[in-house]
C-alpha cells in the first residue's frame, strides 16, 4: 500500500485526527506528507496535547483546519476516525480507510480530568498502533519491485 501523503479526517479536527496527525508526523518524518482536517473545526483539545506530550510529542504547532482547505491533489490516502458522528466528505481520488473510534472527549459524560485522560490515552495508543500497521504495509509495498505482487 504505497502512499506519499495522508489526510486524517474527523468532524471537529480537535482530538482523534490531531493525535493521528502528530503521531504520524513523528513516525513518518519527511517521508510522508501528513495533514488533518474536519468539517466543523474548533480547536486542538488540551487533553490531546497532554497525552501527546506524554509520548514526547510537542503539539504546540497543531491547529484545527477545515477540510475545504485541503487540496485533493495533495492526498494519496484519507483515513477517517469518526464513529458516532458523520465524517466529513473529502473529494478526490485518494484511497479511503476508516479507523472508526469513539470521541475520547466524551462530552456527554460527566468525567473527572483523570477519567477523560484515560480515554485520550486509549485513543492515542489505538491510533499509534494503527499507524505502525500502516507503516508496515507501506514499507512492505516499497520492498516489492514494480511488476511483482
Amino acid at each position: 500500500m504505497p502512499f506519499h501523503s495522508v489526510l486524517f479526517l474527523c468532524v471537529a479536527n480537535s482530538a482523534r485526527s490531531q493525535m493521528a496527525e502528530a503521531l504520524a508526523r513523528s513516525r513518518f518524518g519527511d517521508a510522508v506528507r501528513v495533514q488533518s482536517a474536519g468539517s466543523a473545526p474548533s480547536r486542538v483539545n488540551p487533553f490531546a496535547v497532554r497525552v501527546l506530550a506524554e509520548r514526547g510529542i510537542d503539539a504546540a504547532a497543531l491547529h484545527s483546519k477545515h477540510v475545504d482547505t485541503i487540496d485533493p491533489a495533495s492526498v494519496d490516502l484519507v483515513i477517517t476516525l469518526c464513529a458516532e458522528e458523520s465524517c466529513p466528505v473529502f473529494l478526490g481520488a485518494a484511497r479511503r480507510i476508516s479507523w472508526a473510534m469513539p470521541d475520547p472527549d466524551r462530552k456527554e459524560e460527566v468525567l473527572t480530568d483523570e477519567e477523560r485522560m484515560h480515554h485520550f490515552r486509549v485513543a492515542r495508543d489505538a491510533i499509534a498502533a494503527r499507524i505502525e500497521e500502516l507503516a508496515s504495509l507501506r514499507d512492505a509495498a516499497s520492498d516489492v519491485e514494480p511488476g511483482e505482487g
